[in-house]
């Protein structure tokens, strides 16, 4: 059964992410929305801490039906994401898209197929699917 939950927000931030500066104290992502990776759902490795990862991902295609062995924080930074979802043996489906949250619980099947192009932050448990 889906224990996970949505948020949604219209108000948009400048530039949260920013390009890596080598003499900066903190690491800056500037290029969120222009990331590419080399393949559907690869990622750039932001932090971890204490054990979750926080990875930025590319994709063009369809991840796969999963289920996560702990929490996962889903936040869409550009493009939409439909993200499918069971929940008493149905099949639902919810748009997300820039400035969107998802929040899975551990055990909860869900799949994620972009809109196009979509960049995306993820924040998970290390190692998790």
């Amino acid at each position: 059964m889906w224990k996970g939950n949505f948020c949604g927000s219209h108000v948009r931030t400048q530039n949260h992410f920013a390009l890596l500066l080598a003499d900066a104290p903190v690491n800056f992502h500037r290029d969120a929305k222009s990331f590419i990776a080399d393949k559907a759902w690869g990622a750039r490795d932001i932090a971890e801490i204490e054990g979750a990862t926080v990875r930025l991902h590319w994709t063009d295609r369809p991840y796969v039906w999963h289920v996560n062995d702990g929490k996962e924080v889903f936040v869409v930074l550009d493009g939409a994401v439909d993200m499918h979802y069971r929940t008493d043996d149905a099949e639902k489906v919810q748009r997300l898209e820039a400035g969107d949250i998802m929040a899975a619980e551990a055990g909860d099947e869900h799949v994620a197929h972009p809109v196009g192009e979509a960049r995306i932050l993820v924040v998970e448990k290390k190692g998790s699917v």
